[in-house]
């Protein structure tokens, strides 16, 4: 946890998801939990919020859980780093929210402290980011099927490949530095270490995945597309410009040509043991 808990102790993650490129992720990925969500509700007709359990592994400082627990759902937020969980309880306690929202230090790799099959939705928007090789992330992505329910619904996000090729290596012009350094294999998919914070995927590693956990793709999305890539460009736009922009993404996020190429793809599934 030592590289990852520095960061974070940095970083802020907030902050980042109020931006106009975090917005498009933060809005898209919303619209997409209340679509689960709702599929949830049509097989528990009379299930008020406060029935349906949702766990947020990875939950930073609450971007998902406030608002999700401020709409009434059970939601259990699961954080492995001590600063971030420390702020999330401070914003439960100053909200209110105790009712609905409780924060868990503890590890996507081992969820010790949850039981067997016991939420209806699973998030896991941030350890797939952190978790190294394949193995790791089919642990965690393992750990998460087992505390869902049969039937349930988990939705993953990874940070990508191509992203990282095309920001890192020659946006910032590293291209030299990183092949010195072994980063990349002959058809530059990333190779990252520990102390690089980040591992990044292609589809098909995310496909891998999903096969050896058993588990099945309801749908799979580019939550921000380019909104990374146009930072600047975002900036610049009226609210209404904007607005639009996050129209567009949402009615091309799924669109199989595109998938892969943003900052973030999210890939929802569900557990059908």
């Amino acid at each position: 946890m030592g590289y990852l808990e520095e960061y974070y102790n940095k970083f802020n993650e907030d902050k980042r998801l109020q931006s106009r490129h975090g917005q498009v992720e933060f809005q898209i990925s919303m619209e997409y939990i209340h679509r689960m969500l709702n599929r949830i509700k049509r097989d528990l007709p009379n299930a008020a919020n406060s029935d349906i359990r949702i766990l947020d592994i990875g939950a930073a400082t609450g971007a998902y859980t406030i608002p999700l627990a401020r709409e009434g759902y059970n939601v259990t937020a699961v954080e492995p780093v001590k600063h971030n969980h420390g702020r999330l309880r401070q914003k439960i306690e100053k909200e209110g929210l105790e009712e609905n929202a409780k924060a868990i230090l503890g590890n996507a790799l081992k969820l010790k402290k949850l039981e067997d099959k016991s939420f209806d939705l699973t998030l896991v928007f941030g350890p797939m980011y952190h978790l190294f090789g394949q193995e790791q992330k089919l642990t965690a992505l393992n750990e998460a099927k087992r505390v869902t329910k049969p039937g349930g619904i988990i939705m993953n996000a990874y940070v990508m490949n191509e992203y990282s090729v095309i920001t890192y290596a020659f946006k910032e012009m590293h291209i030299l530095e990183c092949m010195e350094q072994n980063r990349f294999t002959e058809d530059f998919h990333t190779v990252s270490r520990e102390e690089n914070l980040y591992d990044y995927v292609r589809i098909e590693d995310i496909d891998d995945l999903n096969r050896a956990a058993g588990l099945e793709r309801i749908l799979i999305l580019s939550p921000d597309g380019a909104a990374d890539y146009i930072r600047p460009y975002l900036n610049k736009l009226s609210d209404e410009q904007f607005n639009k922009f996050i129209e567009y993404q949402m009615s091309i996020c799924e669109r199989a040509d595109l998938i892969g190429a943003g900052a973030h793809t999210l890939d929802i599934l569900i557990n059908t043991k």
